[in-house]
């Protein structure tokens, strides 16, 4: 009888696994319907035959045998034996034909890519992989990664491990990163248009959605966004101030995002000081009062924005407490009609929220570490809340929230509706995290109302809904702040697809300028562009500073001191 291999919470969704997977395992692939929108991938402990190519594969370290789990970890067997109960078969509308593009000459085709983030080098990579094509990237910041470096909890090291795949990619003689470019001020979209034969949009979300009620511009009322930004030191954010001052935090929203922002307002700080977290965030955490984070949802459990392997790693967090509302968690039970049909992940969910309703939660008031040195903070998930005001003075001084019952749509979708039921949480820190959006880039369509640049499946539309010859999009700027890392893989995929079969078809023509050209225009208006060379002599000294003090490494966060690092002596890390 063969063992299994487990898949554990760092998984990217990147896939790599299923390449290799000689019997067809590893579930949801690319191939599957259900593949864009899964939190995680999964092995079916039936059909593995322990040969081990997905663990040597697996880009973030996520795959483990069957015994060589933890007791925490042995959650992870259960959920992805149930993620195949009851499974249906593989669709067969996946588009899998043989590239029309094989026999098109592509040699000296000249692509830009705006964004150094996993959609934008995902997309590299496929065009990489196509001989004669030539990829520019280009990021307003001087770091590449997007939210691998400035998004990720510095508490999830692991997930991390991604960018070494980005690295090689970058290191291609047919690859050029192009840092402290802003794409829109320095360099125009027409510009690009000029000089490359298509330009790749991979420009993220990277606003906020706000809540749309009273008192949400107090201070003490922030995005998750800026928040998440602060503490993994986007030069952005770095100046931003936060009032820690007080007993609770209020995380408005359930999704991972809010997990992560709970956990690193509730981690000791001796904890946090072994990551790379941000050091004005970990001084300002060191002064923290914060003693309760308190998380809420607008519906049950059983639709919380969470996934369970964040949940999971949560719940096992050796310093932090975690509990439920009891009072709040049984509202799909008075709903037959909602609980029914509810598949092995979200029973899951309701069962891991139970358990943390079970669990003595301290009366409003109590304070951890009332008269024990290692109590730990506590954070307490709360749902079937709605936020109608934002109280206070000039700042925050309170949550004003309405209970809420759930009621089926006309389509079988659990709706929250408000209730006269009303309670009041005392709080000096609000953080909305009810998702993100995208930014507009001057001469790209954008749709407002969703955040998005229009497309289909990647080729960037006009107002009638016509592609517009040579611009796509990919990523969450494409299809919205859905999936994790490795769903841009295939996401970035589709778009080059459709990018190469226009070359192959004659619907892009080539640009009227070349790359000398192009080199003047960025002499003139980008002088001090920085390039992936200069960014591994900015990686080395972080990591170098980060060794001194037993940490993965201690980012940089003012510009100065980056390109400071590109003339320093050997050695110095200063």
């Amino acid at each position: 009888m063969f063992m299994t291999f487990v898949i554990l919470q760092p998984c990217c969704n990147d896939a790599s696994c299923v390449d290799v997977c000689p019997v067809d395992c590893i579930h949801p692939t690319p191939d599957d319907p259900e593949f864009m929108k899964a939190d995680m991938l999964h092995i079916d402990p039936d059909s593995c035959i322990d040969c081990g190519a997905c663990v040597d594969e697996c880009p973030v370290d996520a795959i483990r045998a069957d015994h060589e789990l933890t007791a925490a970890q042995e959650r992870y067997l259960a959920m992805n034996a149930g993620y195949f109960e009851n499974r249906p078969q593989r669709s067969t509308a996946y588009d899998a034909r043989t590239p029309t593009w094989n026999a098109a000459d592509v040699t000296g085709r000249r692509i830009a890519v705006v964004g150094s983030g996993p959609a934008a080098f995902y997309a590299a990579t496929e065009l990489a992989s196509v001989s004669g094509v030539e990829v520019d990237i280009f990021d307003r910041l001087l770091t590449p990664y997007g939210l691998v470096r400035a998004g990720v909890a510095p508490d999830h090291p692991g997930t991390k491990a991604v960018t070494d795949l980005f690295r090689s990619v970058a290191g291609k003689k047919s690859v050029r990163v192009r840092f402290g470019v802003d794409i829109g001020t320095d360099i125009s979209h027409e510009d690009l248009m000029e000089h490359y034969d298509a330009v790749i949009y991979a420009t993220g979300a990277p606003d906020d959605r706000p809540l749309g009620i009273p008192g949400e511009n107090l201070a003490g009322s922030h995005s998750a966004a800026e928040f998440v930004a602060w503490y993994n030191g986007n030069p952005d954010f770095a100046n931003r101030t936060f009032d820690l001052s007080c007993e609770r935090a209020v995380i408005v929203g359930n999704g991972n995002v809010a997990l992560d922002i709970a956990r690193v307002l509730s981690t000791p700080p001796a904890a946090l000081a072994l990551t790379d977290i941000a050091d004005h965030a970990l001084a300002a955490l060191q002064q923290s009062c914060i003693r309760e984070v308190v998380v809420l949802g607008r519906r049950a459990p059983a639709q919380a924005a969470f996934t369970n392997p964040e949940l999971i790693s949560l719940i096992d967090s050796p310093e932090v407490d975690v509990f439920a509302c009891a009072a709040d968690v049984d509202t799909d039970a008075a709903n037959p009609d909602i609980a029914e049909g509810q598949d092995a992940s979200t029973r899951l969910t309701v069962e891991l929220v139970r358990e943390l309703a079970s669990r003595q939660l301290p009366k409003d008031g109590d304070q951890p570490g009332s008269g024990d040195e290692q109590a730990r903070n506590r954070i307490v998930l709360r749902f079937c809340l709605s936020p109608v005001n934002i109280s206070g003075n000039g700042s925050v001084s309170g949550l004003d929230l309405a209970h809420n019952v759930l009621t089926l749509d006309s389509n079988g979708v659990a709706r929250a509706e408000r209730t006269d039921h009303e309670e009041t949480l005392e709080t000096g820190l609000v953080i909305r995290s009810i998702g993100y959006r995208g930014r507009q880039i001057a001469g790209v369509p954008f749709d407002s109302e969703r955040g998005v640049i229009p497309n289909v499946h990647g080729r960037v539309t006009d107002e009638s809904g016509e592609p517009i010859p040579g611009i796509y999009a990919t990523g969450w700027i494409k299809r919205g702040p859905t999936g994790v890392i490795g769903t841009n893989k295939k996401c970035a995929a589709d778009t080059v697809r459709c990018l190469l079969e226009d070359i192959a078809a004659g619907r892009l023509s080539r640009p009227p300028h070349d790359r000398e050209n192009f080199e003047r225009l960025m002499s003139e208006k980008a002088p001090d562009a920085l390039d992936f060379s200069d960014w591994n002599k900015i990686d080395k000294a972080e990591i170098a500073a980060g060794s001194a003090h037993g940490r993965p490494r201690v980012k940089f966060v003012e510009p100065d001191k980056m390109r400071a690092t590109l003339t320093a002596s050997p050695g110095d890390s200063s």
